[in-house]
């Protein structure tokens, strides 16, 4: 088995990637002293990139793109995508549940630093592969590498952390206009993870109906569901005349991490986020249509 190796800034990119988030894991496990539930978290975000890309290394390097059970034009930029979100992340939650006002030995401090740089050094890693690898304008690629492909991986991944906000604890059983939003998100969720995995699998094919129509007709449904998500949510959480509580209580300042009222404000606000990026996903999807046709 021929082993092919060209140097270009994508492969260095990629290298770079798989460096840093392997620096970040591993003085993370050695030092860290992970004792929240937070650390497994981040633990898995900078090994499952560095596995992901280590795997898309492995497969360029010896040419089996054609035997991939995968679509090769879309799933490399999809898991940089991923992994980009997912380091993020990690930057953002890390510090905020292992540095900030950490009382610990001041070695242990400083494992921790390190791995919070080198997470952020894998975060523009990923990017910079994103950027490298996404479709120009003219250029044929898979859908994926286009914007509409990788605005439905950040609406996966941001409906993903409101799943982890909402549930613990669990903060839409209190009325059934907050169990609506709860359905938003899910079915937007389901549908946007659906398309990505027909584009991976090159399933598009196998739809009885235009795939672009589909798309146009599905993100004009999710921009209709998120809006009216993204006014129940905050008037049912902080408005007093439906129970809810417009400032953040004292005891917020001493709590670990996020209270209750700190999780209802990041919920209101991804789900705002996550209008616009179905927003944006239908101004490029009603093009695509134009376009095809």
């Amino acid at each position: 088995m021929a082993i092919v190796l060209h140097s270009s800034p994508l492969l260095w990119t990629r290298l770079a990637a798989l460096v840093f988030a392997c620096v970040a894991f591993s003085v993370a496990v050695h030092g860290g002293r992970l004792y929240h539930g937070t650390g497994d978290w981040c633990i898995f975000c900078w090994a499952f990139s560095f596995a992901g890309t280590l795997l898309v290394i492995l497969v360029e390097l010896f040419g089996l793109q054609t035997r991939a059970p995968v679509s090769w034009k879309n799933f490399p930029i999809t898991f940089a995508c991923y992994a980009a979100l997912l380091c993020l992340s990690a930057s953002i939650i890390f510090p905020l549940y292992f540095l900030k006002g950490s009382t610990g030995p001041s070695e242990t401090r400083d494992y921790r630093i390190v791995s919070t740089v080198f997470s952020c050094l894998a975060t523009i890693a990923y990017m910079s592969e994103v950027s490298i690898s996404k479709a120009r304008p003219g250029e044929v690629a898979g859908y994926m590498a286009t914007a509409p492909g990788l605005l439905k991986v950040c609406e996966t991944f941001v409906a993903c952390i409101i799943f982890v906000f909402v549930s613990d604890p669990v903060l839409y059983d209190r009325h059934d206009a907050l169990k609506y939003c709860m359905s938003v998100y899910c079915i937007c969720f389901i549908l946007s993870a659906a398309i990505i995995l027909l584009c991976i699998g090159e399933c598009t094919g196998c739809l009885p109906f235009p795939f672009a129509r589909f798309l146009s007709a599905y993100a004009l449904l999710a921009v209709v569901l998120y809006l009216s998500a993204t006014i129940i949510w905050p008037v049912f959480n902080f408005d007093p005349k439906h129970g809810g509580r417009k400032e953040r209580p004292s005891t917020c300042g001493n709590a670990v991490g996020l209270c209750v009222w700190d999780k209802l404000m990041a919920v209101s606000v991804l789900t705002a986020v996550n209008f616009i990026l179905y927003l944006a996903d239908l101004i490029y999807s009603t093009r695509l249509v134009f376009v095809s046709a």
